[in-house]
């Protein structure tokens, strides 16, 4: 029919493939090509800090990327290992592949429940404050394990404190190639990060060798990552060559792609096997830390991009994709991931038109699972510390602090109090941080601003709306301020902030119309929203009177109870233009 909407498509692939431009292809080829080039290398490099065997990290890196072309709404993002995810798969896989990849399974249903129920709301309760303790914490915690292996020290316990001690305990064992190579490293991808971020554009005027000049430069920066591990491997290969190894070595890795198969509900101890009931029980508060985490980094990165360059997204079609992905990737070996937010970046950087650039990154992990895994075993340690470390430097942000004491000082609590509590174990910091956080919270809305002033009657304004905790402060609030006041005067309760109330607040008003009709006084409302006035007028309440504004129901406040008075608009809520 002329004029008639189509409907949208379910499938978000459905939204943009049939109207995909030829002009979009090189620059998701592009796109795809840099994104790969990172992701490869960290694979490598986020399975070590999860405790993993490395191919872990690449049998974690390309189903994401499938999955999302598919279910995905952001054309920016990409799925896969994370900083943040190693280093809560390290906490609650125990090293054991096993463990990572029933993690995945589960926290991937809990995703899609989370997605078909549309409970994304429920991470809205995680403020900034806690988001940011944590990857502050976060970043100084993977940091500093990395440490050991820019050293070249083995033995160092994952614990941050016990780490911390002993890395300074044992500095005296650092291996000096070790440390070079990988403090070289650093220096290397710092300079290339620096590089690209201060890198004019090259406009489509300037001449040909300018331009030339600018990609040239332009890639070597985006694919710093695997610039310098492959430097770092040629150098450990020659050394390999005239038969010395000064360096601590990623060692062999499977060749071949992982097998399809679902994963694994037991796992075979000395002592007998451990049933899945045990797992779960092992793995305990990391089947809430894990997907929740993984789905409010997932949105937060797409959120950001989505407004950056001007698109929206449906968050709970995010959460169907991101635990579609780990159900999958759960059957190829791969353990929990998330949207990644240095791929994403490089991604949105090199301009991707489409999520079809995922396409080719899942490619060019599947060509290295391939062919290349032989190759990766001269990849030094330390090569691979540079790499985390580089990529987690730039999640500390200490101007939170500082901000928060200049807008709210209040917020500094939970920053604290996660930022502190995430060195001693991830999930007390997290858990702690959203319960200081629900407090604060709670507390704002059990004792709401309430602002009285004086007159021929006693004005009393909340500043919003009033629930059952709120009760109490109310009615204490104004008996004492009705009854202390000479003489004692009647109250108005101005409720244009009150936008909701519930039967126990109700309640409460009741009796605080009872005691003040004891002591011969009024209350008249004043400003109710519709649906405040709908269910006041449904509770029934005994003397109940409301005026449109507060000056109608100060000039009538002085009356006794049951006196002459101006009509107040009471009556059924048909009367006052309600809709049942």
């Amino acid at each position: 029919m002329s004029g008639s909407r189509c409907p949208r498509p379910a499938l978000p692939v459905l939204r943009w493939l049939p109207r995909y431009s030829r002009a979009w292809l090189p620059l998701d080829l592009l796109a795809g090509l840099a994104v790969g080039l990172t992701a490869v290398p960290q694979a490598l490099a986020y399975a070590e800090l999860a405790g993993l065997p490395p191919q872990y990290g690449l049998y974690s890196s390309f189903m994401g990327c499938f999955v999302y072309c598919l279910l995905g709404t952001a054309k920016d993002v990409t799925l896969g290992p994370t900083a943040i995810m190693s280093l809560l798969v390290s906490s609650y896989a125990f090293h054991q592949p096993v463990y990572a990849v029933l993690l995945a399974f589960l926290s991937g249903c809990i995703q899609l429940a989370m997605g078909l129920l549309r409970l994304g709301f429920l991470l809205d309760f995680i403020s900034c404050p806690v988001i940011k303790g944590f990857t502050s914490a976060a970043s100084i915690t993977i940091s500093f394990n990395q440490i050991k292996n820019i050293l070249g020290l083995q033995g160092i316990p994952r614990q941050f404190f016990l780490q911390l001690y002993e890395t300074l305990r044992r500095i005296g064992e650092t291996r000096a190639g070790d440390a070079v190579l990988g403090l070289s490293c650093l220096a290397t991808l710092a300079g290339l990060r620096a590089m690209k971020s201060h890198l004019p554009q090259a406009a489509p005027t300037e001449p040909l060798a300018v331009r030339i000049s600018y990609l040239i430069v332009w890639i070597a920066a985006t694919a710093r990552n695997a610039l310098v591990v492959l430097f770092a491997g040629l150098v450990a290969y020659s050394f390999q060559v005239m038969g010395s190894q000064p360096f601590r070595l990623t060692g062999s890795i499977p060749q071949g792609l992982p097998a399809f198969r679902p994963p694994r509900f037991s796992l075979a101890a000395p002592n007998g096997t451990v049933p899945f009931q045990s797992m779960v029980q092992d793995m305990g508060v990391g089947l809430a830390v894990v997907p929740l985490m993984g789905l409010l980094e997932t949105i937060a990165i797409a959120k950001a991009f989505a407004s950056q360059n001007g698109y929206r997204i449906d968050p709970d079609q995010e959460l169907l994709a991101l635990g579609v992905a780990n159900v999958l990737g759960s059957f190829v070996s791969s353990y929990p991931i998330t949207g990644s937010f240095g791929r994403t970046a490089v991604n949105a950087q090199s301009g991707v038109c489409t999520p079809a650039g995922g396409l080719l990154t899942g490619a060019l992990v599947l060509l290295s699972l391939a062919y290349l895994t032989s190759l990766f075993c001269y990849i030094p340690k330390a090569a691979l510390a540079a790499v985390i470390i580089s990529a987690v430097v730039p999640m500390f942000d200490a101007g939170i602090f500082r901000t928060l004491w200049r807008v709210k000082r209040l917020d500094l609590v939970p920053l604290c109090v996660t930022f502190l509590l995430c060195f001693w174990e991830v999930q007390y910091g997290i858990v702690a941080g959203v319960l200081v956080s629900g407090v604060l919270l709670l507390y704002s809305i059990a004792r709401p601003p309430i602002k009285v002033s004086e007159g021929a009657v006693l004005l009393v304004q909340p500043g919003s709306s009033l629930h059952f905790p709120a009760v109490e402060h109310l009615r204490d609030s104004v008996c004492s301020r009705a009854l202390a006041a000479s003489p004692a005067r009647s109250v108005v309760l101005d409720c244009c902030h009150v936008s909701s109330i519930d039967y126990t607040a109700v309640l409460g008003l009741a009796e605080l119309l009872q005691e003040l009709r004891r002591h011969g006084l009024s209350l008249a409302f004043c400003g109710l929203q519709d649906p405040v006035l709908q269910v006041l007028l449904s509770a029934g309440l005994e003397g109940f009177q409301h005026f449109p504004s507060w000056e109608e129901a100060e000039h009538c406040g002085g009356a006794e109870p049951g006196g002459s008075r101006a009509e107040p608009l009471i009556g059924t809520a048909e009367s006052t233009g309600l809709i049942q």
